[in-house]
């Protein structure tokens, strides 16, 4: 399958390469992507010959953990780049902002995009900015906020890849009280394509699969795929179970995670998908 996987390293810093941008853009006939990682990788796979009305930015900070200001300018003016060029060439921007604990923190309820929003965290408050660079810059925009996305091509410091490169080393850290949501990455894409199809614009929408899960259950699962004994350290930590609300994204999407596992079966299903079962003991 043609892949169509592109990234941007640095802002153009003149005409001349402003110019080769535009030319590139008018010969696609399909959505353009700005990345080279985890979620772009996907998209490329999934649309190769699709939305060519899209510039879809994905790049930038990926970690909640981050706080590096270097990395938040350097995500930043890669967005400030993608808009203008949006601006400039008509298109519409698809930028993936979070859905995870650091923009919406503990929730009693599920948390619905219209907010209102107090991110407690560094990473959290720059995503929202970013948003609202988006929103008022005048392109037509779709922004995404998502959980944790597990599927092909992830990154090493990435959720799911730390925790099992923890069970194998034998040592796991756990702060008490954690939950992850995952997301399948095919549900993503599904949710892409079907906001996309139906000109959807203009709006925030959580995708997430609505299920936190307590890291200690996950931690439980992989330690068993892989038939490994792992030893556990606890954080004291505040509790920290972040529900995104599916609303929003059902009432556009009626056929997101139609299909998919709920339940306890959901977290088996993505792990069963996602992680090499044990090697049986020599006979």
């Amino acid at each position: 399958m043609r892949r169509t996987v592109r990234g941007w390293t640095s802002r153009p810093s003149a005409d001349t390469a402003s110019d080769r941008l535009r030319d590139r853009f008018r010969r696609e006939v399909h959505m353009h992507i700005i990345g080279r990682g985890f979620l772009a990788s996907n998209l490329a796979d999934a649309y190769p010959d699709a939305h060519p009305e899209v510039v879809c930015l994905a790049a930038g900070v990926s970690s909640t953990w981050v706080t590096d200001p270097t990395e938040f300018d350097r995500e930043a003016n890669t967005v400030y780049d993608a808009l203008r060029l949006c601006r400039d060439e008509k298109r519409k921007l698809l930028f993936f902002s979070t859905a995870s604990y650091a923009m919406y923190g503990n929730t009693e309820r599920p948390a619905a995009e219209s907010g209102p929003l107090c991110p407690p965290s560094v990473y959290g408050r720059h995503k929202l900015a970013l948003e609202s660079c988006v929103r008022t810059a005048g392109v037509e925009h779709l922004i995404l906020r998502l959980s944790h996305v597990v599927g092909p091509y992830q990154r090493e410091h990435q959720f799911l890849p730390s925790i099992v490169r923890q069970v194998k080393d034998g040592a796991v850290t756990i702060h008490q009280g954690a939950h992850r949501d995952l997301l399948d990455a095919r549900e993503l894409v599904g949710a892409v394509g079907g906001l996309l199809d139906a000109g959807v614009g203009d709006t925030v929408v959580n995708v997430a699969s609505g299920l936190p899960q307590p890291v200690e259950r996950i931690v439980d699962g992989v330690a068993r795929r892989l038939g490994v004994e792992v030893e556990r350290t606890y954080l004291p930590d505040r509790y920290s179970r972040t529900e995104a609300s599916l609303d929003h994204v059902r009432s556009l999407v009626p056929e997101f995670g139609v299909g998919a596992r709920t339940g306890p079966g959901y977290l088996d299903g993505l792990l069963d998908l996602y992680l090499e079962p044990a090697a049986p003991d020599p006979v």
